[in-house]
């Protein structure tokens, strides 16, 4: 396999697809992603066409031709009902339920390529977590774990090998809804939007819980600003990474919390699966939406919170690293598990 041979990685994100690719030695073929709109509102058979557009577009933009393609992979969010069929996402019209996107994107790949062209298809989180994992690892022969924190908390597991758990029922890694150690972090159980009311990881790490912190930390700031204002609760959550970066002691507090929280969580899943790279992720990891200060402080906080609960072997192992991809991680994933099962299909 010639280095001219590429692999192309589709990212179907409930608003925006984006589109990218890698060389078959796993470079990335370009950092400028081709990006459309996914078009959900005007059902399934728009959005494949948005994704053969977008690889379309791709292949023009960097000169390269159908001959040259040798897979594609499709990061899509779940749940599925089984592969390569969707489940009722969250994000997604409830009429996308049932949907085979599989043989849709496949026949029409094949239509646009003029010859079958092999497909994978796989979690957009997980996905993600390849393309960081391939960065982070380098040529080194090493399992990573991936916690990104935003509006909810995206896991992966990336093998030594570079594939992703996907689990039996293709639900692997869902790790944000593992209940929190509460004696630990000293709280109630905050909601989790599905449904569980053990107090999920998620609930205390990402945007999706900071309410119910913010109600509770508040009391021990009675003449705190946002006691009184009239901004809605989304409002006032949306203030907090601004204002920590700014020294606010009360949002500081909280977003310590969650690192401390993130880090203990960590602890568990490294405890499990043994890895030795543990990527952080999400918007507080964004040169463009935090201060080299505020990403220090929260990867210190989370690390030091991680290595206690850690075996000795592996705090002296375990390697802490900010992601470096950001929007890229899943087309490039993507692209990445295209590739990685054409060499085991070969081998």
């Amino acid at each position: 396999m010639t280095k001219k041979g590429v692999f192309l990685g589709t990212d179907s994100g409930a608003t925006t697809s984006k589109t990218g690719g890698v060389w078959a030695d796993g470079s990335i073929i370009s950092t400028k992603l081709r990006q459309s709109s996914t078009n959900t509102q005007q059902g399934t058979a728009a959005v494949v066409k948005g994704w053969t557009e977008g690889v379309l577009g791709f292949l023009a933009e960097n000169s390269l031709s159908w001959e040259q393609v040798q897979g594609v992979g499709l990061a899509i969010p779940g749940p599925y009902e089984r592969y390569g069929v969707l489940g009722v996402a969250a994000n997604l019209p409830k009429s996308f339920a049932g949907w085979d996107f599989y043989t849709e994107y496949a026949n029409a790949l094949a239509a646009a390529a003029g010859r079958p062209i092999p497909l994978v298809v796989g979690n957009d989180g997980n996905y993600g977590g390849v393309g960081e994992a391939h960065r982070v690892r380098g040529g080194q022969k090493a399992s990573v774990l991936m916690l990104a924190p935003g509006s909810g908390l995206g896991t992966a597991y990336i093998d030594a090998n570079g594939m992703p758990l996907d689990g039996d029922t293709l639900s692997g890694m869902e790790a944000g809804h593992m209940p929190a150690p509460l004696q630990l972090l000293g709280v109630r159980p905050y909601p989790c939007g599905c449904g569980r009311t053990w107090g999920c990881v998620e609930a205390y790490t990402t945007i999706s819980g900071l309410p119910y912190l913010l109600e509770d930390i508040l009391k021990k700031y009675p003449d705190h600003e946002l006691n009184h204002s009239t901004l809605s609760s989304k409002e006032k959550v949306l203030s907090l990474r601004g204002r920590a970066q700014k020294g606010d002691a009360l949002a500081i507090e909280i977003f310590d919390f969650q690192a401390k929280a993130l880090g203990i969580h960590a602890a568990n899943l490294v405890m499990a699966l043994d890895t030795e790279f543990v990527v952080i992720g999400g918007g507080l990891m964004d040169p463009e939406a935090t201060t080299p200060e505020f990403r220090e402080r929260y990867l210190r906080i989370l690390r030091e919170s991680a290595l206690p609960y850690l075996w000795p072997v592996q705090r002296g192992r375990v390697r802490f690293v900010p992601a470096t991809l950001g929007d890229m991680s899943q087309a490039i994933g993507a692209a990445l598990v295209a590739l990685y099962t054409s060499k085991l299909k070969s081998s």
